[in-house]
């Protein structure tokens, strides 16, 4: 996308075991409604980012953050003509649980009450843990990570809610689950699927939707995007992993792999195996070349 004024890294530093790391500029991007395994801790540098988050749109502009939790359906896209420039970070639940342990009073498992939260100062913070980063500094990063982890615990931390009780519709959602991630390559239609778990299409719809907070076919293609994600740090082509996940071929992949994930596949790929990617939407460089991106920071 070159002269969109567009561009986006999503890397992982090898000190910072469990978690993933983004800077990004996006003007016209859209990404559409999904989730992570990972927590988002999004820190918005200039614009603004507007995202579908618990059925309602809210707004992050420069010196907040948008933060999501673990499975959490949510989408993204520019809430102002020049767009939004951000770093993130993706920490674990895992990750997130030791630091909560350690440095806070937090009992369950801890989570973010507030999807936005103003704070300049944690801006900073994740932004200096991507320079850190960047630069090999291992020790700056791991101890900037912690900081800025406890700080947002400590000003926007709470218990997540415990899942709800399994009604006979979580457990029809949960069987049609099952199913999916089992035959994702050739799933079946809702109303074969439906007939197969005993119920009607449109009960299977709102059962699935209350359950997951998107409809099964919505929940497949995040499913196969995370799928495609594993099998491309596996080292699996871009090509094998489209048809291996279930989209028709690699174009299919690439077009909702960026509108998920924020970069094409192969850019996310050469990026993580350390081929020195520095401008994810397309723009590519040699394992001794760098280009210049504009630092979030």
């Amino acid at each position: 996308m070159a002269g969109s004024g567009e561009r986006a890294r999503h890397w992982r530093y090898a000190e910072l075991p469990g978690v993933d790391l983004l800077r990004a500029r996006y003007i016209r991007k859209t990404f559409i409604r999904h989730t992570h395994e990972n927590f988002v801790i999004a820190a918005i540098a200039d614009g603004v980012e507007v995202f579908h988050h618990r059925g309602s749109d809210v707004s992050a502009g420069a010196g907040a953050l948008a933060l999501v939790n673990p499975d959490t359906p949510h989408t993204g896209r520019a809430g102002v003509p020049e767009g939004w420039r951000y770093g993130a970070l993706y920490p674990s639940p895992d990750v997130v649980a030791a630091i909560a342990a350690e440095t806070t009073t937090l009992r369950g498992t801890p989570g973010f009450v507030s999807p936005v939260l103003d704070d300049p100062d944690t801006v900073r913070l994740v932004h200096q843990v991507l320079r850190a980063a960047d630069e090999g500094n291992a020790l700056a990063a791991d101890t900037l990570l912690r900081v800025a982890v406890t700080r947002l615990l400590r000003l926007n931390g709470g218990p997540l809610p415990q899942r709800r009780p399994r009604t006979a519709g979580a457990r029809i959602a949960a069987r049609a689950r099952a199913v999916l991630e089992e035959r994702m390559a050739a799933p079946p239609t809702l109303e074969q699927l439906a007939a197969d778990l005993g119920t009607g299409p449109f009960a299977l719809l709102r059962a699935f939707r209350d359950a997951y907070g998107m409809p099964p076919h919505t929940w497949l293609t995040d499913a196969r995007v995370r799928h495609a994600r594993l099998l491309l740090d596996a080292g699996t082509s871009p090509a094998e992993a489209a048809v291996a996940v279930g989209f028709t071929d690699q174009p299919h992949l690439n077009r909702h792999f960026a509108r998920i994930v924020g970069v094409p596949p192969g850019a996310y790929q050469r990026e993580r195996s350390g081929f020195g990617e520095r401008a994810g939407l397309g723009e590519r460089t040699g394992p001794g070349e760098r280009k210049n991106v504009q630092d979030a920071g």
